[in-house]
């Protein structure tokens, strides 16, 4: 990007494309790994894609305007996002973050002004909880409560369609233009699911022999679900089940468990072969394409691997615990 611009939102998007030599020659790989490097994104995450068009949508619409307070649930980038469009454009925002969020996201998403409320004490979650009612219900249910009060807009990323629709229009494009439309297999985890839904639509739409693989957590690295906070879990990728957006159609074709360690050593390796640093979800986007580039049927052919974030955003989890 060259020029002098005017706001960080003219910074997100466009985001570049890297092969994995080194990671391919030493696990002996079959196909090629390029990964969607959304660590380039101003605050070195992909969720800012979702946050500067949800709000810029709702600037259209009038449901977001001048004074008002946006407020929003998040594990962590989507409040990172938030905070960071919402402090540019002018708007106070309030982050409700989950409680596993990294110390390193929660420091970032304060730095930007916002104010944050953990949300496992809100009285609507702690009761779904203690009653193993529906989570996604409930955060929908906390958010339309917090919705009630005046100047309030909540974009809810679990139900926007404008969330997937972030992706359709940047995501999915980048990656068709600077493969030149070469591209056999598309890797993504689901949080929300808007990445997996929005960009896997555009890929389709181009070529529908491209293969959408989703990740999703094992059964062991779901600390949401099980209630065991004891294992290390995946941050900000959810059980493929969960996601609003994902309910209703059949957006991938084939879906690949990743336990947190694989994930965690997977992450790893990219930052000692590569020089990379990434979050435990790319690590798990670069387990599944392991995965699939070992198999003799994918040999010769190109997996594109959405890597989420930088690693640096959770310098204080086991993650990088390294000795």
């Amino acid at each position: 990007m060259s020029g002098i611009h005017h706001s960080i939102t003219e910074l997100i998007g466009k985001t570049p494309l890297l092969r994995l030599h080194r990671l391919e020659n030493e696990y002996n790989l079959n196909a090629e790994i390029v990964a969607k490097l959304e660590l380039f994104n101003p605050n070195q995450n992909v969720k800012e894609r979702i946050a500067l068009f949800m709000i810029e949508a709702a600037e259209k619409t009038g449901a977001l305007k001048k004074g008002d307070t946006i407020v929003e649930m998040s594990s962590g980038n989507t409040a990172i996002g938030m905070a960071a469009v919402a402090a540019a454009k002018g708007y106070k925002f309030r982050a409700i973050v989950q409680d596993t969020a990294s110390k390193d996201n929660l420091r970032i998403i304060r730095a930007f002004g916002a104010e944050i409320e953990p949300l496992f004490s809100q009285p609507i979650i702690k009761k779904a909880m203690e009653e193993k009612l529906d989570f996604i219900q409930a955060i929908h249910e906390l958010l339309a409560d917090a919705a009630k009060a005046q100047n309030v807009y909540t974009p809810n990323q679990v139900e926007n369609l404008d969330n997937p629709a972030a992706h359709r229009a940047t995501t999915g494009p980048e990656i068709w233009e600077d493969t030149e439309g070469k591209i056999d297999i598309f890797v993504s985890g689901a949080g929300t699911g808007g990445t997996l839904v929005g960009t896997g639509a555009y890929l389709k739409e181009k070529n529908p022999d491209i293969k959408i693989v989703a990740y999703q957590p094992g059964v062991h690295s779901r600390p949401v679900e099980t209630g065991d906070f004891s294992m290390p879990e995946i941050l900000g990728v959810h059980p493929l089940e969960i996601p609003p957006l994902l309910r209703g159609g059949k957006f991938y074709d084939e879906v690949i468990d990743v336990e947190a360690p694989d994930a965690y050593q997977a992450a790893r390796a990219a930052a000692k072969l590569e020089g990379i640093m990434v979050g435990s979800s790319s690590g798990a986007a670069l387990f599944a394409s392991i995965a699939l580039a070992k198999r003799p049927e994918n040999k010769g052919k190109r997996i594109v691997a959405i890597l989420a974030d930088s690693g640096s955003h959770y310098l204080s989890t086991p993650l990088w615990e390294l000795d």
